[in-house]
């Protein structure tokens, strides 16, 4: 299906000239956009760079049928143009980010407000859609949240207790990561990505760590990939099982909720066992990996992940076998596959709604090259079926980890890293727990970066999550909230 696109094509974690991105004028890569979008592909990517007085317009698409990504540009512009949102919903946000940072106007957005910037007297706080009517009232939630969690502000428009329209501002983590990036590598550039989103350290340094490998001409040794994909699935087993004990705590199912807590926290001794940080910190560098497991190690984390996943196996069954856990989850917070299909939802959103979208066997890169994870997918699109399919990737990932600990990769821990290829645009993708990671870096003349673009999984989701809440009462939402478990630091780039 992508033989046929005027776009550029490329492979995952591959790069392309930057004079080699076909240009267009900004009107004709909108229609461009839409038609690929019309044959099936997904907008990874819409973003802006600046060049002389205007700035570009920049698309990355995904072909996930055909395993093939594809680039095209506008020439530089100041102004307006069509608005790509009116008829891809995909594009929503990607657009309105593009209008705060690039003040680029798409005529035509039904909704273009800020999307981090402070507006008035707190963040992204402009203007909220109002539901007018008499027995209409709406419900302010946020930023200021309970316990120890990120801010983020939750505006509900509700019939008593049935929830019209939610929707959500955030922006109060804001701390100008991308700003920052322009003109580096910097010194602080590996921990500026480590910390993108602390609990998906593992995802972001992996994906940067193949733009710059990519941007050089080379890669990682087999051994260094291997090791990547060992700590990219503890990664994904920690957070889902801490998900699972978080939503069996919303609905007062203390057995699973008590057995996860700890669980979670000892997959994050196996990534601690790896490289002496539990999230996985100072691992993953451009070029390789800091950290070997030598055979005692491995034979040590292979025994402590196997008492892990029992322990796990049993938590999720106690979940799964109380009526009282499945009457609150199923039919809650659905999300059709049409609907997120065109949201654009990534990861367990989407594979819990039908949709098969997993990098690992989409877009395979590094090690996924030689050896796949199963890609775990349920159909109801509700909160069960977001919860079902993190227990199935634990076990899935599990079975995936166990196989490839008994039978290591050999090779060098780190290779040699050429200095970035000028005036070239590099892409990675990466299966994060929450989905996918987008890292895209363009070099100027001296091969430093001239614009630098973060995706994480969250800016995709957050709009399936306030769907999600449409026609259902108001206190689902902390279960609807926890079955998406979304970023908001991922998010405030």
């Amino acid at each position: 299906m992508s033989a046929a696109t005027p776009f550029a094509l490329l492979a995952n974690a591959s790069s392309i000239p930057w004079a080699e991105v076909p240009v267009w004028p900004a009107a004709e890569l909108v229609r461009a956009t839409a038609t690929e979008l019309d044959r099936g592909a997904r907008l990874c990517a819409w973003f802006g760079v600046p060049e002389g007085l205007g700035t570009c317009l920049v698309a990355v698409l995904a072909f996930d049928a055909d395993n093939t990504l594809a680039v095209g540009r506008s020439g530089p512009f100041t102004g307006t143009y069509p608005a790509l949102t009116k008829t891809h919903p995909q594009a929503h946000l990607f657009e309105r980010e593009v209008c705060e940072q690039q003040g680029l106007t798409p005529q035509g957005h039904p909704w273009l407000k800020p999307v981090r910037r402070t507006t008035g007297n707190a963040p992204a706080n402009g203007e909220f859609f109002r539901v007018e009517g008499s027995e209409v009232h709406e419900v302010a939630v946020g930023p200021v949240h309970a316990g120890i969690i990120e801010p983020g502000h939750f505006r509900f428009q509700c019939a008593g207790e049935e929830v019209l329209h939610l929707e959500i501002a955030l922006g109060y983590q804001h701390r100008g990561v991308e700003a920052a990036l322009p003109g580096g590598p910097h010194r602080a550039t590996m921990v500026q990505m480590e910390t993108v989103a602390g609990d998906t350290t593992i995802a972001h340094a992996t994906a940067h760590a193949m733009v710059m490998e990519a941007l050089a001409g080379t890669e990682a040794p087999l051994r260094a990939q291997w090791l990547r994909a060992i700590a990219l699935e503890l990664e994904r087993l920690a957070n889902h099982t801490g998900d699972l004990g978080a939503l069996a705590n919303d609905v007062a199912f203390l057995p699973t909720s008590s057995a996860c807590g700890k669980i979670r926290g000892d997959f994050l001794n196996l990534t601690a066992l790896m490289c002496g940080n539990r999230f996985g910190r100072g691992l993953v560098r451009p070029g390789g990996c800091r950290h070997d497991l030598e055979p005692e190690r491995a034979s040590q984390l292979l025994d402590r992940l196997k008492t892990a996943l029992a322990d796990t196996e049993q938590a999720v069954a106690w979940f799964w076998d109380a009526a009282s856990v499945r009457v609150r989850f199923e039919n809650v917070g659905t999300v059709f596959p049409t609907q997120a299909a065109e949201l654009g939802l990534v990861g367990p959103a989407a594979r819990a709604c039908g949709l098969v979208r997993d990098v690992r066997y989409d877009h395979p890169a590094g090690w996924h090259r030689f050896a796949q994870a199963p890609v775990a997918v349920w159909p109801s699109g509700d909160v069960f079926a977001r919860a079902r399919v993190r227990s199935l990737e634990i076990q899935r990932s599990g079975e995936y980890l166990c196989g490839q600990l008994a039978a290591p990769a050999d090779g060098d821990l780190r290779g040699e890293l050429p200095p970035p290829v000028p005036d070239t645009l590099a892409v990675a993708l990466v299966e994060g727990w929450r989905g996918e990671v987008c890292h895209l870096a363009l070099t100027d003349d001296d091969g430093r970066f001239r614009r630098y673009k973060i995706i994480d999984p969250s800016f995709h989701n957050w709009a399936g999550l306030a769907l999600a809440l449409r026609g259902t009462a108001i206190s689902d939402f902390p279960i609807c909230n926890k079955s998406f478990s979304l970023s908001y630091c991922g998010f405030d780039l």
